[in-house]
This record gives structure tokens, C-alpha cells and sequence, in this order.
């Protein structure tokens, strides 16, 4: 079966499907993929397997054609089909909740940035993960997923990402209730505090101040009580974005100039490096060039001291989507500046090399 063929094939295969003939596309679109001679046919008429057995509830089924269309990604060499087949590989364990593995994929997918099909499934690819952390009981960054894939539905305007985006954080507001009854049954303050605290960031995302305020305030007298510097530094920063929804500005540089104090005694230069990051918007707004200037300066320095930055190129790392590379010795690395140098040791202990085939 030669290209046209096959491409005509899986038009009549999906026009069955959407005619609720599932049986009968199913039954086309597996004697394309037994019969078909093109590779990129084959790799389309699996994802439309792929998808059918999801919709289907047909998981296992689902990972055979995702194991099978990663090899075919792989004999096509193409960073967009490879992007695509590790996503679907992602979601195939997500179902099966294999969760590890839909991270390990999921991770894959996003040190393939820069081609066109990645960043048109970076919102899916964030979702999928999202979810393998919500059944990992890892709530913050379950979160943090699910507020990027959020993001990306907003910007595309993809409605039914937004959709499938809700019903997880759905999900995920239910296992934090029941974790906060949990805490509250055994008298568990920090557990109390964090609970509090994801409720607060998930009314946040939703841009639901008026809801996420009283959290934090809950969440910071646990912390407070409890000795929990750390997460106060998070709830301040939280409430500091609160107030710039509100274009309530020098009230968010109250909370952060209090998230600043205490990341400093803490020696928490992440923390600084993201209230850095939010003066810098707060000046930009405001207009004050000579503060912004200086919270310029000083995330920079933050960025030197922990080191996020490409030895080679010298930009720093984190402030776009870019492809890295971790080399043995711990360093990061954008994959670009490795492969175009060709380097077999790290530029910046030249004390571990690169095995042939690392990069």
C-alpha cells in the first residue's frame, strides 16, 4: 500500500469513527498498518489507534501501539514524530498509572524543544505530567504542571485542553481535601500548612484572590507556629502575587520585602532569584528603571551563584524553553551549544567526559 493509498485509508477510517462506526475503523485503519509500506503513514494511522483505544478505556492496548509507533518515530529520525510518540508513550503509562514512566516520558518530551510539534504539545505533555504527580501524591508540582498547561491553553486558545486541565485540578482539589482531613484527624500542623497553602495557589492560578487570601493567611499562622521559614517565603510570595492581580504594587513589594528578609537568613537563593523575578515586573510596570535595574542585577547574581546558566554560551538557563543537557559531573548545558561544539568533557570542571553517544 504506497503513500496515497494510505493516506486515503485513514481519511476513511476516521470518517467512520466520527460516524460512531468504531468496530469498522478500527478494522481499517489495522489493515493500513499491516499493509502500509509508508513510514509516515504508519505513524499517523497509529496515533489514530492510539487515541481510539484511550477513548475506549483500552489502555494496554494503547501502550502496544505507543511502543510500536515509538519505534516507527525512531526509523523516521524526526524530532517532531519522536516528540509525539514519547507523549503518547506518557499518557499510555499515565492511564495505567505507571507513573514514574509518564514522568520519565513526559521529561523527554521537553528536552525536544524547539521543534514545531513540541511546542504545539507542550500544554498536553504538562498535563500528562501534572497528573503522574497528583498520583504520586506530589502535590506542589502537580500543581506547577497544571498551572503551565493552563497557561498554554490559554495562549493557543485550546478549549479542550482547558477543559481536560479543570477536571484535573478537580481532581486535584478533591485528594487535597481529603489529605487536609487527614492532617486534621491526626493533628498534623505542617501537613495542615501545605494543604492550606495548595489551596491558596490553586485559587491563584484561577486568579481567585479574594478565595486565595484567607489561605495563605491560614497556611502562614501554621507556618509561623510551626517554625516553617520555607514555606513562609512560599506563602508571601504567593500573597505578593495576589496583590499584583489586584495592581495592588507596593503592597506586593510589603509581602516580597518579607520573603526577601527571610530568604536571606535562610541563604535560600532560590527564593530570592523568583522575588527578584517579581520586582523586576513590579519596576518594569511602575516605571522606576534604577530599582529595576538593580533587581536585573541582583537575579543574575542569583543565577551565577547556583550556577543556572550554560557554561558555553553563557546565557542563562530556565528564562526560555530550550533543550539541556546534564553531563555526568551535575553541569547544565543547552543541547545546542553541546552538539554544535562537540565537546567530550565539561567546560566547566574538565574533570568527567562525556561518553561517545552521551549527547
Amino acid at each position: 500500500m504506497g503513500q496515497d493509498q494510505t493516506k486515503q485509508q485513514i481519511e476513511k477510517g476516521l470518517h467512520l469513527y466520527q460516524s460512531n462506526q468504531t468496530e469498522k475503523a478500527l478494522q481499517v485503519w489495522m489493515r493500513v498498518l499491516e499493509k502500509s509500506a509508508d513510514p509516515a503513514g504508519r505513524f499517523r494511522v497509529l496515533g489514530c489507534l492510539i487515541t481510539a483505544h484511550a477513548e475506549m478505556g483500552r489502555y494496554k492496548d494503547m501502550l502496544k501501539f505507543a511502543v510500536v509507533q515509538i519505534d516507527t518515530a525512531r526509523e523516521l529520525e524526526d524530532p517532531d514524530y519522536l516528540t509525539e510518540g514519547y507523549l503518547n508513550l506518557a499518557r499510555s503509562n499515565e492511564k495505567l498509572c505507571e507513573f514514574q514512566k509518564t514522568i520519565s516520558y513526559c521529561k523527554t518530551c521537553l528536552n525536544m524543544q524547539g521543534t514545531t510539534v513540541s511546542l504545539q504539545l507542550n500544554g498536553q505533555v504538562s498535563l500528562s505530567m501534572g497528573n503522574a504527580f497528583l498520583g504520586l501524591s506530589v502535590f506542589q508540582k502537580a500543581l506547577e504542571c497544571f498551572e503551565k498547561a493552563l497557561r498554554y491553553a490559554h495562549n493557543n486558545d485550546d478549549k479542550m485542553l482547558e477543559c481536560r486541565v479543570c477536571c484535573s485540578l478537580g481532581n486535584f482539589y478533591a485528594q487535597i481535601k481529603e489529605s487536609m482531613k487527614i492532617a486534621l484527624q491526626h493533628g498534623d500542623r505542617p501537613l495542615q500548612a501545605l494543604c492550606l497553602l495548595c489551596f491558596a495557589d490553586i485559587h491563584l492560578s484561577r486568579k481567585d484572590v479574594q478565595t486565595a487570601f484567607p489561605r495563605y493567611d491560614s497556611a502562614m499562622s501554621i507556618m509561623t507556629e510551626i517554625g516553617n521559614r520555607l514555606g513562609q517565603i512560599q506563602v508571601l510570595l504567593g500573597v505578593a502575587k495576589c496583590w499584583m492581580i489586584q495592581k495592588e504594587l507596593d503592597k506586593a513589594l510589603e509581602s516580597i520585602e518579607k520573603a526577601q528578609e527571610l530568604a536571606e537568613g535562610l541563604g535560600n537563593k532560590l527564593g530570592l532569584l523568583k522575588l527578584h523575578c517579581l520586582c523586576e515586573r513590579i519596576y518594569r510596570t511602575k516605571g522606576q528603571q534604577r530599582e529595576l535595574r538593580d533587581h536585573v542585577v541582583k537575579f543574575h547574581e542569583c543565577v551565577e551563584e547556583m550556577e543556572l546558566y550554560c557554561g558555553m554560551c553563557g546565557e542563562s538557563i530556565g528564562e526560555k524553553n530550550n533543550q539541556l543537557q546534564a553531563l555526568p559531573c551535575s553541569h547544565f548545558f543547552h543541547l545546542k551549544c553541546l552538539q554544535t561544539n562537540g565537546t567530550r568533557g565539561c567546560p566547566n570542571c574538565r574533570r568527567l567526559s562525556v561518553k561517545p553517544g552521551y549527547v
